[in-house]
């Protein structure tokens, strides 16, 4: 008992150590994993026995006989269905060509270069080094984002980066399940009819079980034969359900199975699918940080000293520094990225939690088999994991400026709400070369948006996601453009630090309007209009203007204009070079350079 509460203890410390060094939560599972199992064992414990003891074969320990392998096999088919429901087609289509080629071309590069190393340098056999060649395809978003999250770098190069680990981890995972089938058929994978056989039969049923599961699920929920607090536990069970099933009628098609399962019902468009992905993944946060403590724990010392020589450095490096830089110079030709770009790009590559857990669960499946080389799975894979997180996670910030990729400076803008004036606003900034983001709660907002060709984030403000999203990293302008006050208090408060550093503005409040004296520093545009009199008057005027300004005295006497005039708002300044400044109703001081344009919301001033 003290050992299983030890493992939930110690894998959520983890996760939280994770979020508050901002660094990726697999590093500190994998370090705890190991320092309670072989470490403990090696030099730790009087009797040379793991703090943490999940024996595979015995009648002793946390799992004895084949139950660690069951717990691990559920456990990897719950975070591939996950997978699954984050792959969506649409999203294939419009990331571009540079994503797209990625995860084919980059992934076939991968695929065929490391199993010829594997193969060459530790001598195994074709099936193993293909096998471990495609556990290492993934790289996976619960390890970039973290890296990536304090990196200011263009949105294009930060999308690049997260889409390729989100839509990789899936198609990674498809390619590993695939080839260890095929080893797993007819004596270790031999070339025969019978085993051509057996490979179609478990591409066969693991296919049709997750498609027409898929479809079933999606039915029962959709006609509400089943109670809203009901879902996400039916849909765990239906997840369980077909990978048992499917494995009992073709051996170890389980996992393709869920796989495809998830990818249908993430593309299916249901209105349950976002609160099932939210469950999936507090879920999948609970399993990763046991799976990965335990798996860690499992290795023995036999294992590691299996791999430490100079044939395993040779491999890291030629996987880290030769095999990934020609899959993505080869994915990015005559592609829009500059050299340093695709150089960055190439550099971040670190492999996640999909590859580990697969590689775990792979080789001890095939160790027990008996089939040769089986043994070099697990450490192999581990060491590109564990190797490539900590290379990237200590040296992504300082490769970033040394190639010219970091942003030195955020001019990227966050507006809050996507209400017709933030459009309004959002669409002049988008036309005069500014990266502009709105978030809303509000679907229709969002749709609206998109509409106009802005990007827009349908998310609550409330949620910790946010924070999250690494394509936001060249953003350092925050502005709360709600009809409520308390949560464009709240959004100054929470998310200056992160997006807010050039300068964080919120509309004044009602109250604040109708008192004089009452002027936050913070306040934007004008004290004397809130949300209703602003989005009133983009009703009524759906137009930005600009007039050229003589002098300070000019913009001056503009503004005293505008102050009494209900009609006429400014909102930025723009200078000859086409910059613009946020005008904040608090700041008295504006610098007016010659040729610079006073922006106005509302009627033109002849």
């Amino acid at each position: 008992m003290l050992e299983l509460a030890g493992i939930i203890i110690l894998g959520i410390l983890a996760q939280w150590m994770a979020w508050k060094f901002k660094i990726p939560a697999i590093l500190p599972l994998i370090l705890i994993g190991l320092l309670v199992g072989p470490i403990a064992a090696e030099f730790l414990s009087e009797d040379g026995t793991k703090w943490i003891e999940p024996i595979w074969n015995g009648k002793e320990g946390l799992f004895p006989g084949e139950s660690l392998f069951y717990f691990v096999s559920l456990a990897i088919s719950i975070i591939l269905f996950e997978g699954g429901l984050t792959l969506k087609m649409n999203e294939v289509k419009n990331v571009g060509p540079v994503i797209t080629k990625l995860i084919t071309i980059g992934s076939i590069v991968t695929f065929f270069l490391a199993a010829l190393a594997a193969y060459y340098i530790f001598n195994l056999s074709w099936q193993i080094s293909f096998l471990f060649s495609a556990l290492i395809i993934v790289t996976g978003p619960t390890v970039i984002t973290p890296i990536l999250r304090n990196i200011p770098l263009k949105s294009d190069v930060s999308a690049v980066l997260k889409w390729e680990g989100i839509l990789i981890d899936p198609i990674g995972a498809l390619v590993a399940v695939l080839v260890f089938e095929f080893i797993s058929v007819e004596g270790g994978g031999e070339f025969t009819k019978t085993a051509l056989v057996e490979f179609g039969k478990i591409v066969l049923f693991g296919s049709t079980f997750g498609f027409t599961f898929a479809h079933a699920l999606n039915f029962i929920i959709n006609k509400k034969w089943v109670p809203h607090y009901l879902l996400n536990v039916l849909s765990l069970a239906a997840v369980l359900g077909v990978f048992v099933l499917s494995d009992a009628f073709a051996h170890e098609s389980g996992l393709l199975a869920v796989v495809v399962m998830g990818m249908v019902l993430g593309n299916s468009n249901s209105t349950y699918l976002k609160e099932l992905l939210y469950f999936k993944e507090s879920l999948s946060v609970l399993l990763i940080s046991i799976l990965f403590i335990l798996l860690s724990a499992n290795i023995n010392i036999e294992d590691l000293l299996l791999i430490y020589n100079w044939k395993t450095a040779i491999l890291f490096a030629i996987v880290v520094f030769v095999i990934r830089p020609i899959g993505v110079f080869l994915s990015t030709y005559k592609s829009s990225l500059h050299f340093n770009e695709k150089l960055f790009i190439s550099w971040v590559g670190p492999r996640g939690i999909v590859a580990a857990g697969i590689a775990s669960l792979f080789g001890l499946k095939l160790a027990k088999n008996g089939v040769a080389g089986a043994e070099y799975i697990t450490p192999l894979v581990f060491m590109i994991v564990l190797g490539t997180v900590l290379l990237n996670a200590t040296t992504a910030r300082m490769f970033a400026k040394v190639v010219g990729v970091f942003l030195t400076k955020s001019e990227g803008i966050l507006i809050l709400g996507a209400s017709g004036l933030s459009r309004l606003i959002a669409n002049y900034l988008k036309t005069n070369g500014r990266h502009v983001v709105l978030i809303d709660s509000n679907q229709s907002n969002i749709d609206k948006s998109k509409e106009l060709g802005l990007e827009a984030i349908n998310t609550n403000i409330y949620d910790d996601t946010l924070g999250d999203n690494i394509e936001l990293n060249d953003v350092g302008y925050l502005m709360a453009l709600t009809a409520n006050a308390e949560i464009n208090d709240f959004a100054i408060n929470k998310f200056h630090d992160q997006f807010g550093e050039n300068g964080s503005f919120r509309l004044i409040s009602a109250n604040e309007m109708s008192d004089s004296g009452n002027n936050p520093k913070v306040g934007l545009f004008s004290h004397t209009d809130d949300f209703v009199s602003l989005d009133e008057l983009a009703r009524k005027y759906p137009k930005i203007h600009e007039i050229k300004l003589e002098s300070k005295e000019h913009y001056d006497a503009l503004i005293e204009l505008t102050n009494n005039d209900a009609d006429i708002v400014p909102i930025f300044t723009k200078n000859k070079s086409g910059v613009l400044e946020i005008i904040s109703s608090y700041s008295k001081d504006v610098k007016i350079e010659n040729g610079s344009s006073l922006v106005y919301l509302g009627k033109n001033i002849k």
